[in-house]
């Protein structure tokens, strides 16, 4: 179907020119664009020249009626809306121009002009809805044809987008974990270099010992895992404030210190805080960091907060730093043994230390008592170690510094750099590799 003009042609068939004025004067004014025939070979003739919306045709003309002019008007241009004009008389002409011709209304003489006009509206507007109606299902089928098109091959699309996604996802992963890996690992350095000035081998590996129990500690309670990660980096960093410390303060007891030695290392947590704000990866373990010598029943420092209201991270962080402190003799007058430091924190339960973390600690206690060996590992020398070999354990030099992570694969530049330090300290290292089929 053709789309209607703009301007809406009426063409008008009658052999009586005092009815083509007539209806030219009627229906020019509404603006349409009229054109007239005084015959029905003349009204074809213009069909076959212009671009008509509407034929209005007489029913009595010479030669061909206008129901043979109608049919044919159907046959050649079946869009074309049809009017018969008719007078009363002529009621068998009219029902055969409706059944051969296919008229859509037929319009007595003498018309009445504001019922004729509307009849003319009427019948464009019929014709404009069956355009849009032929338009819309030309538009679906169309969409409907695209769609299957789309749909056969839409799954296979998904498939290969999904599985882009996933190795995209994967990459990120990986890189995501290899950035906190180095991350956690740059941080284990760099609390092996504080360590570095502690005379005492059993002093240089405090941070590590207690980043280890209180990890434990913080799984076995249900901590998340950046609440984990939070605990594991505060427990690695917790002494950081006391760097500036002379050497006699960091070795001295806190039971032996004067009131002003106290004083002074009671600042260390707040110093230690504010050491790692400006790195917002750091936040939370600086703020666990802080309340890491708060006491449960608020005796503790620097704010003298109790209970609940100490976050659990520094709970959890208080018992492991204490349990390892205690056994170093820098929190007593004297050292203590492992099962004299159990006690002494199962004594502090409800006071120095929160009731449920102690009980976690009492767990864990027996756990490890029960424990059989974890992953089987070999000891090797420089000497028998191998590229390809993987670290069951993180490598420290005596000072406490850490030169490899656990599960660091070993490479024969490392081999070389790991002996290279052991000529330059005069040292002797030994490795613990997890063991390999066969081993």
């Amino acid at each position: 179907m053709n789309q209607p003009a703009t301007t809406q042609t009426l063409l008008f068939v009658d052999d009586e020119a005092n009815i083509l004025a007539s209806l030219r004067r009627l229906f020019r004014p509404l603006g349409y664009r009229v054109l007239t025939a005084e015959s029905a070979e003349q009204g074809l003739e213009l069909l076959r020249n212009e671009s008509v919306d509407l034929v209005v045709s007489d029913m009595r003309m010479p030669v061909m009626n206008g129901a043979r002019f109608l049919e044919l008007v159907r046959e050649g241009w079946p869009d074309v809306i049809r009017i018969l004009l008719t007078g009363y008389a002529e009621i068998g002409h009219t029902i055969d121009a409706i059944n051969k011709g296919q008229i859509y209304r037929y319009v007595t003489k003498p018309w009445e002009d504001q019922e004729f006009c509307l009849i003319v509206r009427q019948a464009l507007e019929h014709r404009q809805l069956q355009y849009d109606k032929a338009r819309l299902e030309q538009l679906t089928q169309q969409q409907n044809e695209e769609l299957k098109q789309l749909n056969a091959s839409l799954e296979d699309r998904v498939r290969a987008r999904t599985e882009e996604l996933r190795q995209a996802m994967g990459f990120l992963e990986k890189a995501n974990a290899r950035l906190k890996e180095t991350f956690v690992t740059s941080v284990r350095v760099f609390a092996g270099l504080m360590e570095m000035r502690a005379h005492d081998d059993q002093q240089a590996g405090h941070a590590r010992r207690v980043a280890e129990l209180a990890n434990a500690l913080a799984k076995q309670l249900g901590l998340v895992e950046g609440q984990l990660q939070d605990v594991f980096l505060a427990a690695l960093l917790h002494d950081i404030g006391k760097m500036g410390y002379p050497d006699y303060l960091l070795e001295k007891p806190f039971a032996d210190m004067t009131s002003q030695e106290r004083t002074e290392v009671a600042k260390h947590p707040i110093k230690g805080e504010m050491a790692l704000m400006a790195l917002e990866s750091l936040r939370g373990a600086a703020r666990l960091i802080r309340h890491h010598h708060e006491r449960f029943d608020g005796q503790g420092y620097p704010d003298h907060i109790a209970g609940l209201a100490i976050p659990l991270g520094a709970r959890i962080l208080a018992l492991a730093n204490d349990f390892d402190a205690a056994q170093l003799g820098t929190i007593l007058h004297a050292r203590l043994t492992r099962e004299q430091a159990v006690q002494w924190i199962r004594d502090g339960r409800g006071s120095r230390y929160d009731p449920t973390v102690v009980d976690a600690f009492m767990h864990w206690i027996e756990q490890d008592q029960q424990r059989g060996p974890g992953t089987r590992e070999l000891s090797v020398d420089t000497a028998n170690v191998r590229p390809g070999m993987v670290l069951s354990r993180d490598l420290f030099m005596r000072s406490g510094g850490l030169l490899l992570a656990r599960d660091h694969a070993i490479t024969l530049d490392l081999i070389a750099q790991i002996r290279n330090f052991e000529k330059m300290e005069n040292d002797h290292y030994v490795l613990f590799v997890k063991a390999q089929k066969g081993d």
